[in-house]
C-alpha cells in the first residue's frame, strides 16, 4: 500500500464524514471505492473505444443482413399498448397577462 497526501475543500470532507459514518466505514474505505469506481469507468471507456476503432459498418450490416425477416414469437412481443408506459407529458404554463 501506498500512502497519499489529498487536499480537499472542507465541504466534502464534510460530506465524506457524514457518508462514512452512515455507511459504517471509514473515510479512506469511501475514497477508495470512489477511485476504484472512476479508474474502473475509465479503463471500461477506453476498452470499448479500442473495441469500436476495430469495427466495421459493413460486417455488421452483413451478420444483420442473416437475421430471418419474421414475425417474433407471441412469447417474444411487445405488450399490448395500454401495458406500454407513456411518455411523460411537458406541462406548460400558462402565461398570465
Amino acid at each position: 500500500m501506498s500512502t497519499l497526501s489529498l487536499r480537499l475543500p472542507a465541504s466534502l470532507h464534510r460530506n465524506l464524514r457524514v457518508l462514512a459514518e452512515r455507511e459504517g466505514v471509514s473515510i479512506n474505505q469511501i475514497i477508495n471505492a470512489a477511485v476504484g469506481e472512476k479508474v474502473a469507468a475509465l479503463h471500461t471507456l477506453d476498452y470499448l473505444r479500442e473495441r469500436a476503432s476495430r469495427g466495421s459498418r459493413a460486417a455488421f450490416e452483413a451478420v444483420l443482413a442473416k437475421v430471418p425477416d419474421v414475425e417474433p414469437p407471441d412469447y417474444d412481443r411487445l405488450p399490448p399498448k395500454r401495458l406500454q408506459p407513456t411518455k411523460a407529458r411537458r406541462r406548460t404554463a400558462k402565461k398570465r397577462t
